[in-house]
């Protein structure tokens, strides 16, 4: 057998986690995440973090990069890359699988695909202070086409930051040659998905989700800040700053959420035309999915 990392990857609201658990219990494994906003501390709901998913047959499966810096911090597919490296040489040391569980189509290529930015795009940094706003942003979304959130474009510095980021760690990006991942990717349906963001985004919502929002604020976290986080955060600062309705802003995060799900699937598509073979099931279906995978070589602990 060739592969030593199983993905689970797939839009959002599709249960990724809870197979992914499965599947490290089944198999010996330990999971590291791929999703760009749950590497905050205190974004909880709005991030999905349903911690105890973690938990099966008694047991806590452990689960790298998440909880791991604070909102008013930094981080982005560089940082992920990193740790993804580190966390699977962790794995690997205990004898243990890695399965890598998430739907942030970049964060995913960088980790299966050795995914690249084009370096020759990213000018220098005086080059970069020629262009207007507008250019930067255009630039930026170029070499990054799916973001989670926009803290990176707030203003025009923290653009020129942020790709100044992206051309450094270009130039010592890790080689990930050896990583060959088993992908099992989780797809339901266009309306199934529609389905289950609407009724878990009603869940989230009178399950707190707005009292975690104000108490992010109450703790310095600033609006702006809020609102490049995206989404849950961003609609939900808007609320709370009295710039929707309760309802204008259930109706636009929720539509929000299901574009940015119709998204991933063309990311996840994209990596299919580059060459990832991703196994498709239509739910989370661990015993479906366990035959798929065992099919390949995996064996049970």
């Amino acid at each position: 057998m060739d592969y030593n990392v199983i993905t689970v990857l797939g839009p959002t609201a599709t249960g990724k986690t809870r197979l992914a658990v499965q599947i490290a219990d089944y198999f010996n494994g330990e999971i590291i995440s791929a999703d760009s906003r749950q590497v905050y501390k205190g974004m909880n709901l709005g991030t999905g973090k349903d911690y105890d998913d973690y938990i099966i047959n008694n047991n806590k499966i452990p689960c790298y990069m998440i909880d791991i810096i604070e909102p008013t911090e930094e981080f982005n597919v560089f940082s992920f890359k990193e740790l993804f490296n580190k966390a699977v040489s962790e794995i690997a040391d205990k004898v243990k699988l890695p399965v890598l569980c998430g739907g942030t189509g970049m964060y995913l290529s960088a980790a299966i695909q050795n995914y690249k930015l084009n370096q020759k795009d990213i000018h220098s940094k005086k080059e970069l202070e020629k262009l207007s706003f507008e250019e930067l942003k255009s630039l930026y979304f170029k070499l990054n086409k799916s973001p989670h959130n926009t803290t990176d474009i707030v203003d025009r510095n923290r653009i020129i930051h942020a790709l100044m980021i992206l051309k450094s760690g270009n130039d010592n990006y890790a080689d990930t040659s050896s990583i060959k991942s088993f992908t099992i990717g989780i797809d339901p349906g266009r309306e199934e998905i529609k389905r289950k963001i609407s009724s878990r985004l009603k869940i989230r919502l009178e399950s707190g989700m707005i009292d975690e929002v104000k108490s992010l604020m109450d703790n310095g976290i600033s609006h702006e800040r809020m609102v490049s986080f995206g989404l849950e955060y961003k609609y939900i600062a808007f609320y709370l700053k009295g710039k929707l309705s309760y309802n204008d802003m259930f109706q636009k995060l929720n539509s929000a959420i299901h574009s940015f799900a119709k998204k991933q699937m063309t990311w996840f598509r994209k990596m299919e035309k580059e060459g990832v073979r991703i196994n498709w099931v239509e739910s989370n279906d661990f015993i479906r999915t366990k035959t798929i995978i065992e099919s390949a070589g995996f064996r049970s602990s």
